[in-house]
């Protein structure tokens, strides 16, 4: 399906979510995004998996962001990944989705759109830097143009709670109890803003016809 030219470009906010940290998160990368002119952010979230074979979910969550989708995913300016973290890489529910995405893979669908990620963890050594790496891997394997967090935004230099150049993190702690504080919510937001001008910008790399 081809996108029309005057629709709004935007760039996905894709994440997985427990206790709601990663989905705080999330909310202040699109408030970034959407800070830029002429670019929209879109949420959406996936399903958990379980060991079972029996899809048992509803289609639909019952609140929050909606399911992602391949159509969300390939016709995105740009794309924000978010998980927590899960022994220091991503939790299984974000690699179950990105492993259905061959179609695109093979297509070059992803191929020089912008992408970055974002983690939170219950600790402060938990694995944030670990995550983040792990989780661009399959973003190169797309062809996309990975954007981290520069020093120019100068909470990389006095936070005491999340945030790498790799991505925006946040400790989240033992109980999720921790809001994001003022440090990992600026960060969070520039971050989102330059993923925004960045997809603005690389926009003619990949438009469709």
């Amino acid at each position: 399906m081809t996108r029309s030219a005057s629709e709004t470009p935007y760039v996905l906010v894709l994440f997985y979510s427990r206790h709601g940290a990663t989905q705080e998160m999330a909310q202040q990368l699109a408030a970034g995004i959407e800070s830029v002119a002429g670019i929209a952010a879109r949420l959406r979230t996936v399903p958990p998996v379980s060991p079972t074979t029996e899809a048992v979910d509803p289609e639909i969550p019952a609140e929050g962001a909606v399911y992602a989708t391949l159509d969300d995913l390939r016709h995105c300016h740009g794309l924000a990944l978010g998980s927590p973290t899960r022994f220091g890489n991503m939790a299984s529910p974000l690699k179950y989705f990105l492993d259905t995405t061959s179609e695109l893979w093979m297509n070059g669908a992803l191929t020089d759109k912008p992408a970055t990620a974002f983690t939170s963890t219950a600790s402060l050594h938990g694995g944030q830097e670990a995550t983040l790496l792990t989780m661009l891997v399959p973003l190169l394997h797309h062809g996309m143009v990975y954007a981290g967090v520069p020093y120019r935004e100068t909470q990389l230099l006095t936070t005491r709670s999340g945030g790498t150049p790799y991505g925006t993190s946040h400790l989240a702690g033992a109980k999720a109890e921790r809001e994001l504080d003022v440090d990992e919510t600026a960060l969070a937001r520039a971050q989102g803003a330059r993923l925004g001008c960045l997809a603005l910008a690389m926009r003619s790399l990949h438009e469709e016809a």
